[in-house]
């Protein structure tokens, strides 16, 4: 007892303390009760094994990395069909300035022809400029998108000069038609942010990025699999404007927030080096695996088989999934998976 309670007490004696001192017998049993309940496991991570029928078969190459990653997050998306409600209230943010930028890069590569002209720069920033007025972003975020647009677009086109001769044509926008995937019943459809046309029938396949995400490690080792698999739909003649080509280049192009552009291959890294198509046809074969596994009514969506960041709960159907409950409960399987 609180040394106030003590002296009280002691000055007031009688029925009334012994009164209080049920009353508070009462609030300690309440108490003690709390620890007498029964042990309750925690929520098992979800796993739903859906019937086969109602699987999705047609997948885009931007929906293979999330089937490897979250394939709760498809189950919730393609077969629950529910869907993340914006915001009320919400300022552009990373997404919308890099749709910006890629629609303003598509127009160039559509419009100019020829990155060597004199005025390419300038009709860069025309063409910009148009765009972002037409997308009325608040005054505080044009003040601060356009300035890194507008240092970024002699770069641009400077790594336009600079990329290698011979590029017989370049397709913007490019898209796959939905493709057979083997045996496995499903197709695999896309679209390429720029495939230009090189000599002998090959073809270089670019993916501007505004972030850093997917990283260069991530790319080559298939984690994040969108341009080797655009590479392998390439080979299958799947882009229509280009017809069936050998892909001689898989890149991501960066724009950087300082301006600079780099193109960076994704077919080396850690000393390793792969030719564009063996890692498309690589990609393909790990591709077909992947689905035939889906294809299994006893395969289950996996909550979080192989997250992007530990400890990161902010997917869109991580709440669904109930993601903060079962994983306090030390499920250690977090990083194993069970897809191949």
């Amino acid at each position: 007892a609180s040394r106030w309670l003590q002296r009280l007490l002691a000055a007031a004696d009688g029925p009334e303390a012994a009164a209080m001192k049920r009353r508070g017998s009462d609030i300690l049993a309440w108490a003690r009760d709390l620890d007498s309940l029964p042990t309750e496991d925690y929520v098992q991570r979800p796993r739903p094994t859906p019937p086969v029928d109602v699987r999705p078969r047609d997948f885009s190459v931007t929906e293979i990395e999330t089937l490897r990653r979250d394939p709760y997050a498809v189950y919730a998306k393609r077969i629950l069909d529910l869907h993340p409600l914006d915001p009320l209230l919400r300022d552009p943010g990373a997404a919308e300035r890099g749709s910006l930028f890629h629609d303003i890069i598509h127009e160039f590569s559509t419009v100019v022809s020829d990155p060597a002209a004199e005025d390419a720069t300038g009709r860069l920033l025309e063409i910009a400029r148009r765009q972002f007025d037409a997308l009325a972003l608040p005054p505080d975020i044009d003040a601060v998108w356009w300035p890194r647009f507008a240092r970024m677009a002699g770069k641009f086109v400077a790594w336009e000069r600079a990329r290698p001769a011979g590029t017989l044509r370049r397709i913007a926008e490019a898209r796959a038609q939905a493709t057979p995937v083997g045996a496995t019943g499903a197709t695999l459809s896309g679209r390429a942010d720029r495939i230009d046309l090189r000599p002998a029938g090959m073809a270089d396949i670019l993916d501007f990025k505004t972030g850093a995400s997917p990283s260069k490690a991530q790319a080559h080792t298939l984690l994040s699999p969108q341009l080797a698999l655009e590479g392998a739909l390439l080979m299958r003649g799947a882009f229509a404007e280009a017809g069936a080509c050998a892909p001689s280049e898989l890149a991501h192009v960066r724009m950087k927030a300082n301006g600079d552009v780099v193109e960076e291959s994704i077919l080396e890294y850690d000393r390793q080096v792969k030719s564009a198509v063996e890692l498309s046809t690589e990609a393909w074969a790990r591709l077909e695996r992947l689905l035939a596994h889906y294809g299994s009514e006893t395969t289950g969506y996996l909550s979080r088989a192989l997250p992007f960041r530990e400890g990161d709960v902010g997917g869109d159907y991580d709440h669904l999934a109930r993601v903060l409950e079962w994983s306090a409960g030390g499920d250690g399987d977090e990083a194993g998976g069970d897809g191949p």
